[in-house]
């Protein structure tokens, strides 16, 4: 099976937890646009979706008080369902977005599994810019080894 056909399984899968006259909060990733492409199947039942990587919904966020559920991918997840999130720079907004869900429904494909967190993506922490050197340091004393991403700007700029 292909990444591209575990993805949709996924996808699809995670149709099971969208409750019909609900507002979907929507993520973003390869997986999560999988996703929507299977939510237009629901999109009579629903009352509408919320997909936070649009900047036209950063506005309409501060109307949303909760979400029933929020589905989201990830890029690395344990068997123990660890997972790092968030490497594609929209990091702190999928933070935000899923606070404000009932419930959060992670999708990933069999591709996505590492036995430890970093084997294969970096763990990400968004930083503004006056205070990275700070953050580094203090991610050192934590035993990181922090490394700037030269040239990736996050959706906070």
């Amino acid at each position: 099976m292909t990444q591209q056909e575990m993805k949709k399984i996924a996808a699809k899968a995670a149709l099971a937890f969208v409750t019909p006259d609900t507002i979907v909060g929507v993520g973003s990733g390869s997986t999560v646009n999988c996703f929507i492409d299977e939510l237009a199947s629901m999109k009579d039942k629903i009352k509408g979706s919320m997909i936070f990587y649009f900047e036209a919904n950063h506005d309409n966020a501060n109307e949303v008080t909760e979400l029933d559920v929020y589905i989201d991918g990830a890029d690395e997840i344990t068997p123990q369902g660890a997972m790092i999130k968030g490497g594609g720079a929209a990091l702190t907004r999928e933070k935000i977005v899923s606070a404000l869900a009932k419930k959060f429904v992670c999708i990933v494909d069999g591709s996505k599994q590492v036995n430890v967190l970093g084997s294969t993506f970096p763990l990400p922490v968004e930083v503004i810019p006056m205070a990275r050197s700070y953050v580094a340091r203090e991610l050192v004393k934590l035993g990181g080894s922090p490394e700037y991403r030269e040239g990736v700007v996050t959706d906070n700029g």
